[in-house]
């Protein structure tokens, strides 16, 4: 499948237009998600219409508390992220080529037929990074709508606002995963900046999506209370007061083995942070 965001430049590279990476790449080779790839100057996602894990999961898990409730989605992912996340929770997908994992071959209305045969009233593009494979969540995302069904997103929001601005008129419901509010600690940890997740928050806010956000605080990375003060003062200063803020406790995975568990009270303290700075929902995950 031919991406949708990309040119073509003069030395037989193709630039990737997806996300602020920017990707250039050459023939033959992949982006840093590994997914889109050159071939012959057609740059082309080699997961679209084919996930790499399909389950039905309760909407909390997501996690969307205050969108539905006590419903169930259709759950899909493809491999791939444009993140590098040391303390990745599903790296054994995320940061993978796909030739790595198993799929299933699954067009756009295959996918939607599966949810209506499930008797789900929504499908979640989750589990990985989504935006990834923007075109594959686009196509399925507008014939989800013509069928009734929500379109839900569980992201880090890493996007150029063009793409993103092709899904949002789809887009139902999100959970965005604020990893830290320092651009130092997005470069040391994910390999990333945080402007352009506040960017895609914003983009959201303003196209009328349910929006939820998480933070996984992990100890001695990103649990600077007076950060996480600044983190909340810009959600409320933005609007998002009424919106669930997820603080998550931190266990070992992936490349951070050796930190230890985010202690209960970390969480608590920075609950007790968010509410003063007039969050009125904060939930506590992993606890």
């Amino acid at each position: 499948m031919e991406c949708r965001y990309y040119q073509r430049l003069d030395d037989g590279r193709v630039e990737c237009l997806l996300c602020p990476h920017h990707c250039k790449i050459a023939n033959g080779k992949t982006g840093i998600c590994r997914s889109r790839r050159n071939k012959g100057g057609v740059l082309v996602s080699e997961v679209y219409g084919k996930p790499c894990s399909l389950a039905i999961d309760p909407i909390e898990k997501k996690p969307l508390y205050h969108f539905h409730p006590g419903t169930k989605c259709l759950s899909i992912a493809c491999t791939g992220c444009n993140f590098r996340c040391l303390n990745c929770q599903n790296h054994e997908i995320s940061q993978v080529s796909p030739s790595d994992v198993g799929h299933y071959d699954l067009s756009p209305q295959q996918l939607v037929d599966l949810c209506l045969e499930h008797h789900c009233p929504g499908i979640a593009y989750t589990y990985t990074e989504p935006l990834t494979y923007l075109e594959y969540i686009v196509d399925t995302a507008r014939l989800a709508h013509k069928n009734g069904l929500w379109n839900i997103l569980v992201t880090a929001g890493y996007v150029c606002q063009e793409p993103l601005a092709d899904l949002l008129p789809y887009l139902d419901a999100a959970n965005i995963d604020l990893k830290s509010f320092s651009d130092d600690i997005y470069q040391k940890v994910s390999g990333g900046h945080l402007q352009p997740v506040l960017d895609t928050i914003l983009a959201m806010q303003k196209a009328g999506v349910w929006i939820e956000l998480t933070n996984l605080i992990i100890p001695d990375v990103n649990d600077d209370m007076t950060m996480i003060r600044q983190m909340c003062r810009w959600i409320a200063d933005n609007g998002l007061a009424n919106n669930p803020l997820h603080f998550s406790r931190f266990f070992p995975r992936f490349k951070m083995q050796n930190v230890m568990p985010t202690p209960v009270q970390t969480l608590k303290e920075a609950k007790r942070i968010a509410q003063e700075e007039g969050i009125k929902y904060v939930y506590l995950g992993n606890v």
